[in-house]
C-alpha cells in the first residue's frame, strides 16, 4: 500500500529526525562532578518527599547520564557582590530529564519543567532565601570522555554553545547515583491544597565564605504557577471584556 504523498513524507521527516540522533554514548554513562566532589546528583542534594534542597558542604557541578537517555544534574555556585566581596551570595539548582545526541555530536538536554528547583540566597541584600521553580533546557557544542593524563581517571568536558568548556567533572560513580527519572512533583491540580512548607530554614553547614545559614522564605512553586495562570486569566477576560467606546 502506497501512502499519500503527504503522509509519506511527514513519515520520511520523523524517520529522519530519530536517525538524526544518537540515544546514547556508553562513554558518557555514570555521575561526573567537579573536583571537589562535594556536590553531587541524587538524594544527597534535592529530596523530592519533602520538596527541599540540601546543602552541600562546597560549590560544585554535578550531571548524571543513563544508558537510556536520562540526565540529571546538581548546580552549586558562589554569586560575587561587587559592592561588598566580603559578603557573597549562592545559587543552588537542581533539575533532570532527557538527553539526545546529535549527529553533530551536540548534546540537548530537556529538562522536566515542573520538577527544576532554585534556592537564591543573597544575605547582604535579603534576610531570606528564595526558592522557586526552575527549568532551563541545555545544548552543549559537544562532550569529551577521556583520562586525566594527571589525576589518571576518566574526565568530562562539556563544550557550551558559545565555544567555553565548562570546568572538568571526573567520574565519581557508575552506574549513576540519581534520582528516580519520571515526574517527581506533577503540577496540583486546582482545588488542591500545596503539601510542601511555606516557610523552611536553611540554617545548615556551609564554606566558610557564604553567609548563607540565614531563613528561607519559599516561594512555593506550585503557589507562583497558579498565580500566573490567574494573572493571565484577568489579563484575557480585561482585554477580551466589554469596552465603552
Amino acid at each position: 500500500m502506497r501512502l499519500p504523498s503527504a503522509y509519506a513524507l511527514t513519515a520520511t521527516l520523523a524517520f529522519g529526525s530519530v536517525a538524526s540522533a544518537e540515544l546514547v554514548d556508553s562513554s558518557l554513562v555514570g555521575t561526573w562532578a567537579t573536583k571537589a566532589n562535594k556536590t553531587l546528583t541524587g538524594p544527597s542534594f534535592y529530596d523530592p518527599v519533602n520538596d527541599n534542597m540540601i546543602e552541600p558542604s562546597r560549590p560544585g557541578i554535578s550531571y548524571s547520564f543513563t544508558s537510556d537517555g536520562f540526565y540529571e544534574e546538581s548546580y552549586y555556585r558562589a554569586i560575587s557582590n561587587p559592592a561588598d566581596p566580603s559578603c557573597p551570595g549562592a545559587i543552588m539548582q537542581w533539575q533532570h530529564g532527557s538527553y539526545v545526541i546529535g549527529s553533530d555530536g551536540s548534546l540537548t538536554m530537556t529538562p522536566i519543567a515542573v520538577d527544576g528547583r532554585q534556592l537564591l540566597s543573597q544575605p547582604c541584600q535579603n534576610s531570606h532565601a528564595i526558592y522557586t521553580r526552575y527549568n532551563t533546557t541545555e545544548k552543549m557544542k559537544g562532550y569529551r570522555v577521556y583520562t586525566d593524563p594527571y589525576h589518571g581517571i576518566l574526565r568530562l568536558d562539556l563544550t557550551e554553545f558559545d565555544g567555553k568548556i565548562m570546568q572538568p567533572m571526573y567520574l565519581v560513580y557508575n552506574p549513576p547515583e540519581m534520582l528516580p527519572t519520571q515526574t517527581l512533583n506533577p503540577t496540583l491540580a486546582a482545588g488542591t491544597t500545596p503539601t510542601s512548607k511555606a516557610k523552611r530554614h536553611v540554617g545548615r553547614e556551609v564554606p566558610t565564605n557564604f553567609k548563607m545559614g540565614v531563613q528561607s522564605k519559599v516561594m512555593n512553586p506550585d503557589g507562583w504557577w497558579w498565580m500566573g495562570l490567574t494573572f493571565t486569566g484577568i489579563g484575557g477576560l480585561l482585554y477580551f471584556g466589554p469596552r465603552r467606546m
